[in-house]
């Protein structure tokens, strides 16, 4: 079983920050790191570590070539990363002392994807094998509707949120994984148990993963909950929790573990790297997320 990462990548501009600026602010950053991310490249890194057989397919300008190395570096396929004309995505990323972050993107490469690339890519997948997806790149809704007809399941981070959401055929995923923020602006509510209610209605197929920082995390499908706490850490660095639970999970998920136990060991190798600087890089191989679980 393959799955093949249909997911952004991008040149990370990371600054140190006391707080986040305000507006009106000018000020100055105690340092400045220039890493390997995007979503999607994050993911495929921690599907991969998780010891997943990744495929990564995307798009990336000239000076993009070493996220495609990265990605390589890590044990992903990399035959569907494309260069195209233009600038590779990026994004501006404060980390403040308590190690939150805030994260201010553009698309480039990313939203040059088109529907005869997205087929030629997917006429390589059949039914065997899954698509995994986020909200960072174009042509996501055609992506989701032709590997559902083909019998592709399909896992969507819905990050960023923003209304593309709201148009793409949610119902037809397998997985539907979010953050607080977006589970409030597709569900309408703050609320993690009515979040639950409102989108299992809503997806009765799909399993809703609700990710809630140090609350931990939920999931739910039709009337079934099960919940985990977060592992206490202590946070350096926050970018790379959410792909790096992703990964994790669907590892777990595509096994056939326990539901409590996927989202145990999601859960642990998020925290690992939230310790930890950067995006990619703080991703954990599966061996130490592993152990980490067990202690």
């Amino acid at each position: 079983m393959r799955v093949l990462n249909f997911g952004s990548l991008n040149i990370d501009y990371v600054y140190q920050v006391d707080h986040f600026v305000q507006p009106g602010e000018t000020m100055s950053a105690a340092s400045l790191r220039i890493n390997c991310g995007g979503k999607g490249l994050n993911q495929s890194v921690a599907l991969a570590r998780a010891g997943v057989e990744t495929w990564h397919a995307g798009c990336i300008g000239a000076e993009g070539l070493f996220l495609k190395e990265k990605l390589a570096a890590a044990g992903v396929n990399t035959t569907f990363v494309r260069q195209v004309e233009g600038s590779t995505g990026h994004a501006i990323i404060q980390v403040d002392r308590k190690g939150q972050n805030c994260i201010l993107l553009h698309d480039g490469a990313n939203g040059r994807i088109t529907e005869a690339f997205a087929e030629e890519v997917l006429s390589a997948f059949g039914p065997e094998d899954v698509l995994l997806l986020q909200n960072e790149t174009s042509c996501v809704g055609h992506l989701l509707a032709r590997a559902a007809e083909k019998g592709m399941r399909v896992a969507l981070n819905a990050a960023p949120a923003n209304e593309r959401l709201k148009d793409l055929p949610l119902e037809r995923l397998r997985w539907l994984l979010v953050n607080e923020v977006e589970g409030a602006f597709l569900a309408g509510t703050e609320d993690p148990e009515e979040m639950a209610r409102v989108l299992t209605r809503r997806y009765p197929q799909t399993m809703l993963v609700l990710t809630l920082g140090i609350r931990g995390s939920l999931a739910a499908l039709g009337e079934e909950r099960v919940r985990m706490p977060a592992r206490r850490v202590t946070a350096v660095d926050t970018t790379a929790a959410g792909d790096t639970f992703t990964g994790y999970f669907l590892r777990g998920a595509l096994e056939g573990r326990p539901l409590e136990e996927t989202l145990g060991l999601a859960a642990a190798a998020s925290a690992l790297a939230v310790t930890r600087p950067g995006a990619a890089d703080a991703v954990p191989a599966y061996e130490e997320a592993l152990a980490f679980y067990r202690a």
